[in-house]
């Protein structure tokens, strides 16, 4: 591993390619911030796809990759006049420090942090959020809208527990799950798509807040999942080719059996 000396010099190495590939090439050059941000949503999801995949040589790239974006638009910012990239850095560091007072208790208050755990530390990390707002901003409002839907619904949850809102025993969310789907099963048996579609609404949000209870994180398990059926349904599709036949020949019967066997390759799952 690297010393902090050596990280800060690569830190400033590539604060200064930036600044010379801003200045001398022509793509770089016309970039705004609008015009980066699709670049950037991409960069995020191969990051997110790196990290799922637990490779370190991926995550070491896909890092780099955004950490590039995010020092690009400072310099965009920069030549706006409007921040830098030391502002970037102390503004995070200054969030930090105030949002951790177990760890830098506030000079020269006769407050004192008592959270010792981590529900308290988030706990804590909510409500101080809200005073740094200065109450300008409502529990809900620092969940971005942009956010996917199941992330937004898991983090709606989470806040909304931070101030009490949650059930008193997590095993009564099961209730709700269940009412949850008999509604959605009533809408399908009349026919009546847009009723339908918003009790399958509801049948999902219970289910990420059952997930949440559970200390499940609802997007990961599905990705999980996603890929376990992708690895099962490429296994089929290989094994029917080795056969000199297409999917399309298969009777149901015959894929079932073709997909427990891709079940067995993988193990207990």
């Amino acid at each position: 591993m690297h010393t902090r000396e050596e990280k800060m010099q690569a830190f400033g190495r590539l604060l200064d390619i930036m600044d010379e590939l801003r200045e001398k090439c022509p793509w770089d050059n016309k970039q705004t911030n609008e015009s980066l941000r699709p670049n950037t949503i991409e960069e995020t999801y191969e990051l997110c796809d790196a990290l799922i995949k637990d490779d370190a040589d991926s995550i070491c790239e896909e890092l780099g990759d955004v950490t590039m974006h995010m020092v690009f638009y400072a310099l965009i910012a920069q030549e706006q006049g409007r921040f830098d990239m030391a502002d970037v850095c102390h503004r995070v560091c200054d969030k930090l420090i105030f949002r951790h007072p177990h760890v830098f208790p506030p000079a020269n208050s006769g407050e004192k942090s008592t959270a010792k755990n981590v529900e308290q530390v988030l706990n804590q990390w909510e409500q101080l959020k809200q005073r740094e707002h200065q109450g300008k901003k409502t529990v809900l409002g620092g969940v971005p809208e942009a956010l996917p839907s199941l992330i937004k619904a898991y983090r709606i949850q989470d806040k909304a527990r931070h101030v009490g809102f949650d059930w008193e025993e997590r095993s009564q969310v099961w209730q709700k799950v269940k009412e949850e789907i008999s509604e959605f099963e009533a809408e399908v048996e009349r026919m009546d798509k847009e009723r339908a579609t918003s009790e399958f609404g509801d049948v999902l949000f219970s289910l990420i807040n059952a997930a949440r209870l559970y200390h499940i994180n609802p997007d990961n398990a599905l990705e999980h999942t996603n890929r376990k059926f992708i690895q099962r349904f490429n296994y089929l599709e290989a094994a029917v080719k080795a056969q000199g036949r297409s999917l399309t020949d298969l009777t149901l019967a015959e894929m079932d059996a073709i997909w427990e066997k891709a079940k067995e390759t993988e193990g207990a799952l």
